[in-house]
């Protein structure tokens, strides 16, 4: 629990600061009065301005700090926001809006200049996955998995009595023809959601056609196992020093065989089995050069034994490396194929064709991968990282009130009409969609408590 807390903190902390720091420097690129910078919602627990300094709790209503601005951190941390003067956001403050607009306020600018600052968020967050996918892109490359080949499928897979077997060689999924693994997962957990997957296979020089009922298959594969390639072998990557791990006998290179009797397929396996035993000595049987060794170390509160386990794949694969002219091309078009398909996603979740608690997430799951991908390593957490500010630039952008794109569509109708909407008009529809946001945001955690605390 103090893991998940502290990367999700820091995962919501970066994001919620990228973005509110656009809305920022944004506004004041434009001459306009920021009186807050907060992280968070709710109860100003600590903040500094220029004219109070370093202050604990709430200030003052009619505190004036004239140009400053009280930067914050507040009670509730799952967003933040940026006040600017003259501007109906989701404080809902009417603060001077009675009197004449002032050359420093947010209403007194031109429509240009208001998009600019409503959409720098998302331009930020933006911006923040792109130069993520640049650096994976131009420094870190990508490697393949060049095989279609089913490993092992143990009891404890969903995909065990599904009609598919060890060494099957999957050609095509729902038509689609497969060239590499990474192809395989992404057309099943990804191409066909809401749909049943067949599979064509070569099984012993003959071709089988197998279809997979869709809840058959796991919609988070990172939570329940299902397939994984031939020739994949889990390993003890560290062993910590004085841990339950090393006093046992276990070594750094040792190759995972079984846990308690149940053959280990991948790190994710591992990892998952060894922490549903709290406080119990573990069988766990590894490969040491020629020899198979049983080793039997405690777990402690935590499920933990002091190891950390990766993965190897002994089979071929292919390097990918792009310049530094190709990453910047392919950086745009993976901006441009993960918000295609969260659209794809959208709209099949308006459809029905996908259950909602499947295609979104709440602080729970956000917390669950993000530790997930820092477990995996700095380019794992910054993949994490981009792919949640791509997600969280494409729903600012949509056009509910309340969120970026609802204020954008504000300034384009009052750019249309030539005048300024009622102020009434203007905190009711903001009212509107504060209740639709607030109304998603118990549905999302409902559904995260549920999954994660009563899962069947």
């Amino acid at each position: 629990m103090i893991s998940y807390l502290f990367y999700f903190i820091i995962t919501i902390g970066v994001l919620v600061f990228i973005h509110e720091f656009g809305h920022f420097i944004a506004a004041k690129w434009m001459k306009m009065r920021v009186e807050v910078f907060s992280l968070g919602f709710g109860y100003r627990l600590v903040g500094w301005n220029k004219v109070k300094g370093l202050t604990f709790g709430n200030m003052k209503d009619d505190e004036d700090l004239g140009d400053n601005t009280d930067y914050r951190l507040s009670l509730i941390p799952l967003g933040g926001y940026v006040k600017i003067s003259g501007m109906i956001d989701e404080s809902l403050d009417q603060k001077n809006l009675s009197s004449e607009p002032q050359p420093w306020e947010y209403r007194s600018k031109k429509p240009l200049a208001k998009i600019f600052v409503i959409s720098a968020g998302v331009l930020m967050n933006l911006l923040l996955a792109y130069f993520i996918f640049f650096y994976n892109n131009a420094f870190i490359g990508k490697v393949v998995i060049n095989t279609t080949q089913i490993g092992r499928i143990p009891e404890t897979s969903a995909a065990y009595g599904t009609g598919l077997q060890e060494n099957d060689v999957i050609l095509e999924i729902n038509n689609q023809k497969v060239n590499n693994w990474e192809e395989v997962i992404k057309n099943i957990f990804v191409n066909t959601q809401g749909k049943d997957v067949t599979f064509l296979v070569k099984r012993d020089e003959k071709v089988e056609k197998i279809t997979v009922k869709r809840e058959k298959i796991p919609s988070d594969p990172s939570q329940k196992l299902f397939l994984v390639p031939a020739k994949t072998k889990a390993f003890i990557a560290d062993v910590m020093k004085g841990g339950s791990a090393q006093k046992s006998g276990l070594q750094a290179g040792d190759i995972l065989l079984s846990i308690n009797d149940t053959l280990v397929l991948n790190s994710q396996q591992a990892v998952s089995m060894i922490k549903n035993k709290i406080n119990k000595k573990i069988d766990i049987k590894v490969l040491r050069n020629k020899d198979t060794l049983l080793f039997q170390p405690m777990t402690n509160e935590d499920g933990k034994i002091g190891i950390a386990i990766n993965e190897i794949y002994d089979g071929p694969v292919t390097q990918y490396k792009y310049s530094i002219g190709e990453a910047a091309i392919k950086s745009f078009a993976n901006i441009y194929e993960y918000t295609a398909l969260t659209f794809t996603m959208l709209g099949k979740v308006f459809k029905g064709d996908i259950k909602f608690q499947n295609a979104f997430g709440g602080p729970i799951k956000i917390a669950q991968f993000a530790t997930k991908s820092a477990e995996g390593g700095i380019v794992s957490f910054l993949s994490f990282l981009a792919l949640l500010s791509l997600s969280l630039a494409i729903i600012n952008i949509l056009p509910i009130p309340g969120l970026d794109g609802g204020h954008i569509v504000i300034e384009i109708i009052e750019a249309v009409i030539r005048r300024e909407l009622p102020v009434k008009a203007k905190l009711f529809i903001q009212q509107i969609g504060m209740g639709i946001l607030l109304l998603l945001m118990v549905v999302v955690i409902y559904y995260d408590v549920i999954s994660t605390f009563f899962k069947k």
